[in-house]
């Protein structure tokens, strides 16, 4: 086995397990948002600052009782969870972390898998994603799972669409469907917020929608729904919803720092003088410190708006974000096409 390989080999069980503590992590600090913005404490008993919270979590979920309706599609029921957190997982394969390591004679790029249609790749597995909601739902027997799963779905679906549109935009600006080749277009400082404020703004938004976070949490309204589409589930069923969750919450919010915040460039990354090795690590660094903001404004934006209603929720996904997508996607198309004559015509005035 070559080495390169056995590097490979090791950055997926480094990637994996990485996304699998944020996971874990975020549930964590997602209580200490909260209890800050509510005036409280929040997990302060399991270990010092009660760090070890997410361990107690996860032990108490292992050891809960794990049981199936017995009206119930078992293995459908067994399935619907499985597809939820493999399509979250496998949506990592195609970011690029870092930029390239040289290890053991070997120089490798800190990303599984470079293809040139990783943004393709990723929007594909979230598509996938809604089969383990929607079976989950069905597959319970239970009307409140079957409408909590009828409203994820089409919410997602639909807000696919915007956030699609908003994607095309940038990968017209950037001219690839690589995400390594639209961060490194971003090189120098030159973010794609700066080009794409409007895609920015339409992407954040459907990533909410497509994680279910509220205020676009409408497919677990307890109020109505008691816990929507996974109602029925218990154990390590129940986690691995919820870990498929806080999985899509950390890759959107690293998606969205490749599309648009340059990934794991920072301003003037090749004038510190530094070796290659130390500029990526550097990089890795400044790259999960992006994803950490975007995360805690997940969280903050959790526990100071409140849920929408379901007609505002379409209303809003059909009636306004896809209108605005395409204009902003025909307002790039022109850009491109006319741009050396507004620059003319600029130079001209100017």
């Amino acid at each position: 086995m070559s080495t390169l390989l056995i590097i490979k080999i090791g950055l997926i069980i480094v990637i994996f397990s990485i996304t699998l503590v944020v996971a874990m992590y975020s549930t964590y600090m997602e209580r200490k948002v909260a209890a800050v913005m509510q005036d409280r404490i929040g997990p302060d008993r399991a270990g010092p600052w009660g760090i070890l919270q997410p361990l107690a979590d996860g032990g108490k979920m292992f050891f809960k009782e794990d049981f199936i309706p017995n009206k119930s599609e078992k293995w459908l029921f067994i399935l619907g969870p499985g597809i939820a957190m493999f399509t979250a997982c496998m949506t990592g394969a195609v970011i690029p972390w870092g930029g390239t390591l040289s290890l053991f004679g070997e120089t490798f790029t800190l990303q599984i898998a470079d293809i040139d249609i990783g943004i393709l790749y990723i929007m594909g597995f979230v598509s996938i994603g809604v089969y383990g909601i929607m079976i989950g739902g069905w597959a319970s027997n239970n009307k409140y799972s079957l409408y909590g799963a009828v409203r994820a779905s089409s919410q997602m679906i639909s807000y696919e669409l915007a956030m699609g549109l908003a994607i095309l935009a940038v990968v017209m600006t950037t001219g690839s469907l690589s995400l390594k080749d639209i961060v490194e277009s971003q090189s120098g400082g030159q973010w794609n917020v700066f080009y794409q404020p409007l895609a920015f703004l339409l992407f954040i938004v459907c990533a909410f929608a497509e994680c279910n976070r509220a205020p676009f949490d409408l497919a677990e309204c307890e109020t109505e729904l008691i816990g929507g589409y996974h109602t029925e589930y218990s154990s390590m069923k129940l986690g691995f919803y919820l870990f498929a969750e806080y999985i899509n919450m950390f890759i959107s919010a690293a998606v969205i720092s490749v599309l648009f915040f340059g990934g794991y460039n920072f301003p003037f990354m090749n004038d510190l003088g530094l070796s290659a090795n130390a500029i990526t690590l550097i990089g890795v660094g400044v790259f999960f410190a992006k994803i950490t903001f975007f995360i805690f404004f997940f969280m903050w934006v959790r526990w100071t708006i409140p849920r929408f209603r379901y007609d505002q929720l379409m209303h809003l996904g059909w009636k306004k974000l896809i209108p605005l997508a395409i204009i902003n996607l025909m307002i790039t198309g022109a850009w491109l096409t006319f741009k050396d004559d507004f620059m003319a015509i600029f130079n001209t005035m100017f």
